[in-house]
C-alpha cells in the first residue's frame, strides 16, 4: 500500500474510535446485587431523585464490579456506580453528589443527545471524507489527505466540545438537586478535587482541557464552589444514620473485593463494626471459614436484630458448608425484613442446601415470593427451577430457566426454554403468556446479532 493509502485507513479507523466513544461497556463487567446495598442507594438518592422531578422508583442503581472511580448512564432512568467510586469515597455526601450529577443527566436526557452529537460530529467526518476522495481522485493526494485530516479534527474538537458541555449541564442540575434536598454539596467539591488528585499522580496534562471529553476539574471546582458554598446547607452534616450505613457498605465492598486491603485498612484492634464486616467478608473470600465466622458472629451478637448482619453471618455458614446452621440467622433476617428479595432468595438457596425434601415446600413459597418482588434476580429463578424440577413440573422449570437465560442475555438458551415451557403450560395462563413474551424478546435479541432462527 502507498503511504497515502496507510494515512487515509488511519483517518477511517480514527472515525471509528470516536464512534466507539459513545458506547458504555456496561454489561461486560459483573453487576453485584447486595440488599444492603441497593437499600442504601434507594434511601440516599430519593430526596434527589425527587428533587429532579422524577419518581424514586422510576429510577433504577446498578452497582457494577469495577475498581476505577466512575459513575454513568447509558439511557433510559438507570445510574451505573462503580464499586470502586464507592470504596473511595469518604463519606456518604460524596457518593450523593456523584448521584446527583448522572440524574443530571437523566432529566436532560444527555445520552439521545450525546447520539445527536456524535451525528452532527459524524457528518462533518464524512463530508471531508467524500471531498478529500475526490481530491485524491483528480491527483491531489497530499490535499485530500490534508482536507480529511482538517474535518477528522473539526469533528472531533466538536464531539468533545459537546460532550463537556453536557458534562457542565449535568453539574448544574447536581448542584441544584443537592441545594433542593438540603444536602450539603461539600462532597461535589471533595470529589473533583479527589479526581483532580488522581489526574496529578498519573501524569495526566492540566492545561489542555479543549482535548477532554470532561471539563477541567479546577473549572469545576471553581464553578460548583460559587454556588454551592453560599448554600444554607453548605456546612450542614451528612446524615449521620445514612454516614453509618455507608461506612458499613463501603467495608463490606473493600471486604468483598479486595481481602488484602481490607486486612491491611482495618486491622484486628478495630472493633467497629464496618472494620469487623469487612474482615468478615476478606476471611470469606480468602479461604478462612473459621476466622470469617468468629467475625460475624461478633456481629450478630452486637446487632442481634440487624438483618443485614443476620443475612451476612448466614451466608458465610451456607457457603462455607453448614447450610442447616444457616437456617436460623437466614429465617431471623427474613422475617425481620421480608421486604428484601434478595435476603429471601438466600434463605431459599440454604432451604434447598440442606438437602432435605422436606424444606422443599417453604423453599418454594418463599422464591415465588421473592421473584414476584424482584423478577431480574436470575439466582432466584435458578433455584425455583431446582424446586419445579424436583416436583417433576418440567415446564415451569423450563419458564424459570428461560427468565434466568434471558436476564443473563443467553438469548438462544432463553428461546429454547420458553418453548419447552410453552409446549406444558395451559394455552392462554399468566404463565403461559410470560414464556410466549420471553420467546419473542429472545428472539428479537438473535436476530439483531445476525443469529439463523428455525
Amino acid at each position: 500500500m502507498t503511504r497515502h493509502t496507510h494515512r487515509l485507513i488511519a483517518l477511517i479507523a480514527a472515525i471509528f474510535m470516536m464512534m466507539a466513544m459513545t458506547a458504555r461497556p456496561a454489561l461486560a463487567q459483573s453487576i453485584l446485587r447486595d440488599a444492603e446495598t441497593e437499600a442504601l442507594f434507594r434511601d440516599i438518592s430519593d430526596p434527589l431523585v425527587e428533587a429532579a422531578g422524577m419518581r424514586p422508583g422510576n429510577v433504577e442503581f446498578v452497582l457494577l464490579s469495577d475498581q476505577s472511580i466512575n459513575a454513568f448512564v447509558a439511557g433510559g432512568q438507570r445510574v451505573y456506580i462503580h464499586s470502586g467510586l464507592i470504596m473511595e469515597a469518604d463519606h456518604v455526601g460524596q457518593l450523593q453528589a456523584v448521584i446527583a450529577h448522572e440524574l443530571g443527566h437523566v432529566e436532560g436526557g444527555h445520552i439521545i443527545r450525546l447520539q445527536d452529537g456524535f451525528g452532527q460530529a459524524g457528518a462533518i467526518t464524512i463530508a471531508s471524507l467524500i471531498l478529500g476522495g475526490l481530491a485524491i481522485a483528480a491527483g491531489a493526494g497530499e490535499a485530500g489527505l490534508g482536507a480529511m485530516a482538517l474535518g477528522q479534527q473539526v469533528a472531533t474538537s466538536q464531539f468533545l466540545a459537546f460532550s463537556r458541555t453536557q458534562e457542565t449541564s449535568a453539574d448544574m442540575a447536581g448542584a441544584r438537586y443537592l441545594k433542593e434536598a438540603g444536602i450539603s454539596g461539600r462532597g461535589f467539591i471533595e470529589f473533583f478535587q479527589k479526581l483532580q488528585n488522581q489526574e496529578y499522580r498519573l501524569n495526566i496534562r492540566q492545561d489542555n482541557g479543549y482535548a477532554r471529553t470532561h471539563p477541567m476539574n479546577r473549572d469545576r471546582i471553581a464553578s460548583l464552589s460559587n454556588q454551592l458554598m453560599i448554600d444554607p446547607a453548605w456546612n450542614r452534616p451528612n446524615d449521620p444514620e445514612l454516614e453509618r450505613r455507608f461506612q458499613r457498605v463501603k467495608a463490606k465492598l473493600i471486604g468483598y473485593i479486595n481481602p488484602a486491603r481490607a486486612t491491611r485498612d482495618y486491622g484486628a484492634e478495630d472493633q467497629s463494626v464496618p472494620a469487623i464486616t469487612a474482615r468478615a467478608y476478606a476471611y470469606h473470600r480468602g479461604g478462612y471459614p473459621d476466622q470469617a465466622l468468629r467475625e460475624t458472629t461478633k456481629l450478630v451478637t452486637m446487632m442481634p436484630d440487624d438483618p443485614y448482619m443476620l443475612e451476612l453471618h448466614g451466608q458465610v455458614l451456607l457457603e462455607s458448608g453448614f447450610p442447616m446452621d444457616a437456617l436460623e440467622p437466614l429465617r431471623r433476617a427474613a422475617e425481620i425484613a421480608p421486604d428484601e428479595p434478595l435476603i429471601a432468595s438466600t434463605f431459599g438457596h440454604a432451604l434447598i442446601a440442606t438437602e432435605d425434601t422436606s424444606y422443599y415446600p417453604e423453599a418454594k413459597q418463599i422464591l415465588r415470593a421473592a421473584v414476584a418482588r424482584d423478577r431480574t434476580n436470575a439466582f432466584a429463578w435458578y433455584q425455583l427451577g431446582v424446586i419445579y424440577s424436583y416436583e417433576g413440573d418440567e415446564a415451569r422449570a423450563a419458564l424459570a430457566s428461560a427468565e434466568r437465560f434471558h436476564l443473563t442475555g443467553q438469548h438462544q438458551m432463553a428461546r429454547i426454554s420458553a418453548r419447552r415451557a410453552m409446549a406444558g403450560i395451559e394455552a392462554a395462563s399468566p404463565d403461559h403468556i410470560r414464556a410466549q413474551d420471553i420467546l419473542l424478546v429472545s428472539e428479537h435479541e438473535l436476530r439483531k446479532a445476525g443469529e439463523d432462527i428455525d
